[in-house]
This record gives C-alpha cells, structure tokens and sequence, in this order.
C-alpha cells in the first residue's frame, strides 16, 4: 500500500511551530518503519475505535487471541477508523500506569498462569516458592527489560496503555464526514462538529463558510454539511478541512442518506459518457448469432427466477427436470456479465472501483449502469439472456452424479417472488391460475413451473440438512425491513424480515454453485483462483465467551461451527422466552466471529488457511451475483479462462478492495435503516416494546429491542424515577441492581436486578437531535400493569 505518511512530517510537524506544544508524537520515517516491521518491533493492522466509546481503539494482536488496546486520542495519533497503521510500545517513561512493586504484585494475583508459562527464568521451583519472591523477578525483568512479547502476552491483558500509532500506512477513512459548524467569535475559522465523535473537531476558515453565516450563524444550526479534513497538524487537538458540500437540514432523509454515502466514499455519481460509451449502442439488442454458436441453447427449458418482489437485478436462475431413472437435472444459471464489461476499458474501472452495489432501504446505488444491471444482464422473463450454467445430475436425497459448466443461452419462463414461490411450497397441491402469479411462457404451464419449484424445495432440504449434519453454522440475526410511501419514499411501517422456505431453498443452491465454482477455478488456477474464505472466531473471545455461558448454566459448546450450531438449535425450547434468548445469544455468539474475506490463492500459501469457517468448507467463492459483485465477475473471467499468471498481484489487490468496499457498503446499508427506523420513531412514536438484556456494564446495560430488532443502550443516569443503582461482577457475569424511587413515599424503594438474558420493557422515543432516538427504561410496575 501506498504510505500516508512521508518523512518530511516529521520536519514539518517541528518547523514554524515551535512556540506551540505537541500534541501527537510525529510519525515515524517510512525505512525506520519497514526495519522495525522486519525485525518484529513494530506491529501493523487495520484500526477500529470504539463508536460508544471514542477514546478506546483497538488493532488486531499478530497471534489473533486479543487486541491491542490504544487508549486516548493522543495513542492513535492522528488515525482515523479504519486506517492501517503500525504500532509500537511506549517507553517505559511514558507509560501511564507506573511499574510499581503494587501493581506487578496485581499482575502476578490476576494473571499468575500467564506470568508462570511465559516468565524466561521462572522455574518449577519458583512456582512453589515464596509469592514475594515471584514479584521481585517480575519486577525485576520490567524495570530491566522492554520486552514485546512481555505486552503483547501479559500487560496488554493487564497494564492496556502503552501502545501508540507511529505511522498511518494507508489512509482508508474518506477523511469526509457530515455535521454541524458553529460560529466562534473573533475567530477567522468556523469549529465544524462530526456526527461521528471518532473524527476530531474541525477548523474551517470563515471565507470557505457559507457568504453569511458570520453574521447569521443560527440560520445554520439545524444545516447538515460535509466537510473533508485536509491536515491535522501535530500540534493541535483539532484537524482543519474545507466544506464539501450543504447537505440540507438536518433530520431530512435525503440530506442524511447523502451524507452517509459521501462519508463512506460511496460513488453514487452518474456514469461518464466514457464509461456509457462501453455499452452496446444498437438497441434493443439482440444475441449475435456467432455468439449463439458457442453456447449451450437451453431456452426450451423451465428456467425461472425467485428475487424478492421489487428486484430489477436479476442476476440468477434456476431449474429443476426429473429424468427417466428417478434423479434431477438442477441447473443454477447466472448472468453473464464478463460478456458485456471487458477487461481493462472504462466500463470495468468504474465497476472494480465500485466494486459493489449498495443497497439502501430507499435506493440502490448500482455498481453497473442500469442498461446493464437493468435489462441486458438482468434475467427478465421471456428474454434470451447470456448466462453461465452449472448443471448437476443429483439424486432427490441431494448426492451429486455429475457436473458440467459452460456458457449458455436461457430464457427464463416467469418471474416468481419469494412470496410466490413461498404459495407454492406451502400448498403442493394447489392448482394456482395465472391470475395468481406473473406473466409466464406458455410452453411451460403452471403446473410445470409449481413442480419444479417443489422439486427444488424438497432438494434444497436434504442439501440443508447435510450441510448442518456435517458442520455448518448459520447465525441468524433480526433484520428490520421497511413499508415505504410510494410517493414521499417516508417509513409508512416496519417489521422484523421472515426468512422461509423459499429464501432457503433460492440459498442452498446458490452455495451449492459457488462451492462448486471453487472447486473448478482452484483445480484449474490454483495459483491465481479468487476464493472466500472465513477466519475462525477469535479464540480469546471464544474463551470468554464459554466462560460465562458456562457460569450462567446455559449448555453451549463453542468449539467448532457445527457444535455451536447444534447447540443453539437443540438447548433451547420454542417458547417466548426462550426465542428471545435465542435470539441474544446468537448475537453474543456473532461478536466472537471475523469477517469472511476474498484472496487469491497464490498470495496465501497455506491451504488450511483457505477454509470458510461458518460453512464448513474448504474452497468457497462467489460466483452467482455478478451484476452487483465485482469479485463474481472475476470469478467468471476465470471460468472463461481468461486469465494468466501476470494477474496475480492485480486479483489480490483487487480482492483486497473489494473487502474494503463490501465491508462499507454492509455498514451504510446498516446506517440507512437506522435511519429510517430514527425517522419511524420520530413520526409515529414513542414505540413500546419488549426488550431482553444482552451486555450488562457498570453504568449502563444494551437491551435487544425485541419487536423491532434493533439494540440500544440504557444509561442508568438517564432513567427516569431511578434512585441509585450499583454494579457488581462475579465471574464473568455483571449484574446491577437498580433501586427505584417510590411513588408511594410510605413504601421502600423497589429494587430492579437486571443481568443477560432479563426481560424489561422499554419506550422508543426520539430525543430531540435528528434522527436520533432512545430506549426508555420503564418502572417494574409498568412492566406489570
């Protein structure tokens, strides 16, 4: 990557500032970093701060058992969420917590296992010998000594504050954020205030400010604005930027769903006539009979498609004929893309920068244009479509024959949504009417179509449960889903999204084909072959995570995907409770688990490594949504063999982008329904609900709210009618106890125990910042009236 960072800021960090204090150490010079990275000194890594609690951020530990914790603004120096840095130890003299004879004699009480197997020079004897002897060694070695692996193994546990950022490798933050300017008299800048508290307050000189806000700044105070941070000297606590652009007010979806995307470098702008120019010009075009000729014809057959009902990207199809002897034919058929978007033209540089679609509640921000993403690689129905078809003979209990892939010609018979084909599992014997489902091919009835559907469900079922019989985990999370006004675009309702049979059934063939493509494409280019893979969750998470289910009495085996997923299915039984307890602990089992992420093979020598965890494989990738993931276009290229071992280096760095750009695009999709959810509650709240505790702290407690899916925290110094509360931990469990004031005064308070797993009640209401809403704790008598 390229570096951030030069030399010369260190220079120029000093010069011309020298009446003024330093803030932020300078950085590091790049070849003092490079030694330092060699020599296993320094540690590099992607930064992640905490968006509860701004002043801790943490960067992934080397032996991936836990993170590195930087403590402060002053610690990360100058890196903003999601930079790659490198990070050293602070010299002793700067560390914060001082090594005093008491504070090893605690490491050595909480940590004395640690100290035992990893101390140097402590032997068996010294186990058993007199404790102060022990701690006089320790101490001995800390003052002595300034050790790397010590920190890493034991104070980082112990001691959190001796970590600092040196250097910013890359900067992946946009440097763009939304929010608010305030006028400063006598200033000639403006303080521009980030929504986001992780990014520092900004100085704007007045003359990039709107021509009147000096002299009207409260025309402004309720004005959304983007604004670019375009240094961040040394020696200030605050960055300096430039306005980017007036977003509009504040609280307004439009204004809100623009800044979302500009601050997380969303390329939302029109395609170039450049990249238009790519695009066939004769329209509406039809399939060149030279290109027909290479093909597999399979337009006679029942191919169909199931999307949900307002899709327009229809990028993959399916179809399901019984043979003679009793087995299937079961083909997946994607949409050729790679046909139409050429290597190395303007087309598929917009389309690996963009790397993905972005799908917000409102809109889709497409990686292809519509003409493309639309009509000419979209599976219409009663179109001839190009596609790449993977074709299997499977036996009904879902045992695969044989395979075959290659380029075809389809032309899907209907257009079905998960509703539809959803009718058709639930009433197998129901004769519908065309009346009851869209327009389709006449060639192939009705009856054609429900029979294959119900031919692919009861497949899809034995293929689901030979995944989960063999291993795999699923995770599923609540997922809130909107009712929009067709004009005004505004929440009209909201609810929690049903994943059914129809979902799964579209799901396990969609696997079953990018399980298949990886095979193919490893065996085919095994130093080139662009796979997914999916670290195992972080061990000491897991370990803790273990530790308190096991005080709390819950059985839940943690040790590999399938366990944890026969145990999340199998403890827990269907009641109310019970579900809502699934549901918490499915979230507490999430926090463990890494992100799945794109590689290519050649870059990541061992095999084992290539594994994906939650599914239990061991080569997977993607291959079936080309239209709105770039990666599965490579994939295809791959397929079509079009590829040679120059492409090495440009597929990892693809893959890297493409990780980046997925992991943004799932977080403005999050954004975008907090969003909506946040102008919901403002317009129809306050919102009571059911709420079950997931994460208990010392001051406040996070609540899954369980009508609505969403979480929220509950701090006790906000709780209405509260009298006091108190915190106590045993174990890994954390408990509160909250005493209520009573509204009787002849009555004693009330007292409230709240840990994992408590039912309460809660009231969403907006709180009067836009877009912005709490969770109320309710009175324990409320609960009950």
């Amino acid at each position: 990557a390229k570096a951030a960072n030069s030399p010369a800021d260190k220079s120029k960090n000093k010069g011309g500032r020298g009446s003024k204090k330093q803030v932020f150490e300078s950085y590091m010079a790049f070849e003092e970093v490079s030694h330092g990275l060699k020599r296993g000194e320094l540690i590099q890594g992607q930064i992640r701060i905490n968006p509860k609690k701004y002043h801790e951020a943490f960067v992934p530990s080397p032996d991936d058992t836990r993170d590195i914790f930087l403590d402060g603004i002053v610690a990360r120096n100058r890196a903003l969420n999601g930079d790659i840095v490198v990070v050293q130890i602070l010299p002793r003299e700067q560390w914060k917590v001082n090594c005093t004879y008491l504070s090893v004699y605690s490491i050595v009480l909480v940590c004395k296992p640690d100290v035992l197997n990893f101390w140097p020079d402590v032997t068996v004897e010294d186990q058993c010998s007199d404790q102060d002897e022990l701690i006089r060694k320790v101490y001995t070695f800390i003052v002595t000594e300034n050790s790397l692996s010590f920190v890493l193994r034991i104070v980082n546990r112990h001691l959190p504050f001796v970590w600092q950022v040196v250097y910013i490798v890359e900067k992946k933050h946009s440097r763009a954020v939304t929010g608010f300017l305030k006028f400063l008299p006598d200033k000639p800048f403006a303080m521009f205030s980030p929504v986001d508290h992780r990014v520092p307050r900004i100085n704007v000189f007045l003359a990039d400010c709107p021509e009147d806000f000096s002299s009207r700044p409260g025309d402004y105070s309720n004005t959304l604005f983007i604004c670019r941070i375009t240094s961040w000297a040394a020696d200030s606590n605050f960055a300096e930027g430039q306005l980017a652009k007036t977003l509009g007010q504040a609280g307004e979806i439009e204004p809100e769903t623009e800044g979302i995307l500009v601050e997380y470098d969303v390329d939302f702008s029109e395609f170039s006539d450049e990249v238009l120019d790519c695009l066939p010009k004769n329209l509406p075009w039809t399939i060149p009979p030279e290109e027909m000729r290479k093909r597999r014809d399979l337009r006679k057959e029942c191919i169909f498609t199931i999307d949900p009902s307002t899709a327009r990207d229809l990028d993959d199809a399916l179809s399901c004929k019984q043979l003679p002897d009793g087995n299937f034919e079961v083909g997946v058929h994607i949409a050729d893309v790679s046909y139409f978007v050429g290597e190395d033209n303007a087309l598929d540089a917009i389309a690996s920068q963009r790397a993905t679609s972005v799908y917000m509640v409102q809109k889709v921000i497409p990686m292809l244009p519509r003409l493309l993403c639309e009509e000419l690689c979209s599976l219409n129905p009663l179109t001839d479509r190009l596609t790449f078809s993977v074709i299997w003979k499977i036996t009904p209990e879902g045992k695969i024959l044989s395979e075959w892939f290659g380029r075809s010609v389809i032309r899907s018979c209907v257009k079905l949504s998960y509703d539809h084909a959803q009718s058709m599992i639930e009433a197998p014997e129901k004769m519908f009417s065309a009346e009851e489902l869209p327009p389709a091919d006449p060639e192939h009835p009705i009856d054609e179509i429900h029979q294959a559907v119900l031919n692919l469900h009861s497949i899809a079922k034995n293929l689901r449960a030979q995944r989960f019989s063999g291993g795999a985990l699923r995770l599923d999370q609540l997922k809130l889903s909107f009712t929009l006004d067709k004009e005004t675009m505004m929440p009209q309702g909201c609810y929690v999204y049903q994943y059914r049979d129809s979902n799964k059934l579209v799901e396990e063939f969609m696997l079953l084909a990018n399980i298949a493509t990886a095979h193919h494409i490893h065996s085919r280019f095994p130093e080139l072959a662009l796979l997914r893979r999916h670290p195992p969750p972080k061990a000491k998470m897991v370990d803790e995570l273990q530790e308190l289910c096991d005080q709390l009495g819950i059985d839940i085996d943690l040790s590999s995907a399938g366990a944890l997923h026969k145990s999340l299915n199998t403890t827990l039984g269907d009641d109310e409770y019970t579900t809502a307890r699934k549901e918490v602990l499915t979230h507490m089992c999430s926090r463990p688990m890494q992100m799945a992420l794109y590689f290519c093979t050649g870059v990541l020598k061992e095999e084992p490594l290539f594994k994906h965890y939650a599914l239990n494989v061991p080569l997977y990738t993607h291959f079936t949504s080309p239209i709105r993931r770039y990666a599965d276009i490579i994939v295809h290229r791959l397929l079509a063999s079009s590829l040679s071992a120059y492409f090495l280096y440009k597929i990892q760095k693809q893959a890297s982008h493409c990780n980046d750009k997925k992991t943004l695009s799932k977080r403005v999709q999050e954004l975008s329904s907090e969003l909506f959810f946040g102008v919901f509650v403002k317009d129809c709240g306050p919102l009571d609900s059911e709420a079950m505790v997931m994460g208990v702290l010392d001051q406040s407690f996070d609540v899954l709210v369980l009508r609505y899916g969403v979480q929220k925290r509950i701090y006790c110094k906000s709780v209405a009618g509260l009298d006091s509360f108190h915190h106590r931990k045993v174990g890994k469990k954390s408990e509160l106890t909250l005493v209520w004031t009573p509204e009787d005064p002849e009555k004693a308070p009330e007292e409230q125990v709240i840990s994992i797993f408590t039912l309460v009640e809660v009231q969403l209401k907006a709180d009067g910042a836009p877009m912005k809403y709490s969770a109320m704790l309710k009175r324990p008598e409320e609960n009950e009236s």
